[in-house]
């Protein structure tokens, strides 16, 4: 995850200072985003039934994604991903939301990632997930029916555009404050001498507050990359329609594998709240 990937003072120093010298317009790249481009799977290894969707960003760009139809009645999953790998290493999501909730679910790989065009960017994330929208709107699907789901990095996206386009319901999974806030905790001597190079902000604190929708947060208990800590502040800015359901035992990326019932049930109880309302 985020300011993760370096494993010592030392070789962050040496890092920063290289790509001062490139003129740091590779920081957001080295410290933030993570893509790759080959999908190592799909929906039917898993025995999942699929539509490869190819569509635009909100500013033109081509992406890629996955549709998979769910049970009549039930609503739509938007799903966006995290900051490494692309929407095939989700599979075993799919398969687990088909499975227990039977949803659809329209996961896309952003900007650079997997099978889409173009470089990575928090402003083109943010016009990806627009372009995400405006497919699912010109295939009949509306606002009401459609909730949106962010892990990691992905909590972000889908906060903007629960800002910009509310929702049935907004759950964010294993959510950070800010760009700002996670290179302070992670690399504090890094982030203060080259954090100004940082295009990207990623600051869904400050927008959290501004949310409509409904709100289910899921966080695991022993986060080490994402501290729980940054939920509890998430929830506690956010308005009404609020929930935060912790994982016991769960780090940031192994949430699927603990307390699977109570994972499951804290979807379901979200998604009977949306349907009562």
């Amino acid at each position: 995850m985020l300011f993760h990937k370096v494993t010592s003072m030392t070789t962050a120093l040496v890092a920063g200072l290289f790509l001062i010298l490139l003129g740091g317009c590779a920081m957001d790249d080295a410290f933030i985003f993570f893509p790759t481009r080959e999908l190592v799977m799909t929906p039917h290894s898993v025995g999942l039934t699929y539509d490869e969707i190819y569509f635009t960003a909100a500013d033109g760009t081509g992406l890629h994604g996955w549709f998979i139809a769910g049970q009549p009645g039930t609503p739509v999953i938007l799903f966006f991903h995290g900051n490494a790998g692309n929407i095939s290493h989700r599979v075993d999501n799919l398969r687990l939301f088909h499975r227990h909730l039977g949803v659809s679910v329209f996961i896309i790989d952003y900007r650079g990632y997997g099978n889409s065009a173009g470089k990575i960017s928090e402003e083109g994330t943010y016009a990806d997930a627009r372009g995400a929208m405006n497919w699912l709107h010109d295939n009949g699907w509306g606002n009401d029916r459609i909730i949106y789901f962010g892990r990691s990095l992905g909590a972000a996206v889908a906060t903007q555009l629960a800002l910009e386009e509310t929702p049935a319901g907004l759950v964010l999974e294993s959510p950070f404050t800010s760009i700002e806030a996670m290179g302070r905790m992670h690399n504090p001597i890094l982030y203060f001498l080259f954090g100004w190079l940082l295009h990207s902000s990623y600051d869904t604190l400050a927008r959290i507050d501004q949310i409509n929708s409904p709100l289910l947060i899921l966080q695991g208990t022993r986060d080490t990359i994402v501290p729980p800590a940054m939920a509890e502040q998430l929830f506690a800015r956010a308005g009404h329609h609020k929930t935060l359901h912790m994982i016991e035992g769960a780090g940031h990326n192994d949430t699927l594998s603990h307390q699977q019932d109570k994972y499951w049930q804290a979807w379901h109880d979200f998604i009977e709240k949306l349907r009562a309302s």
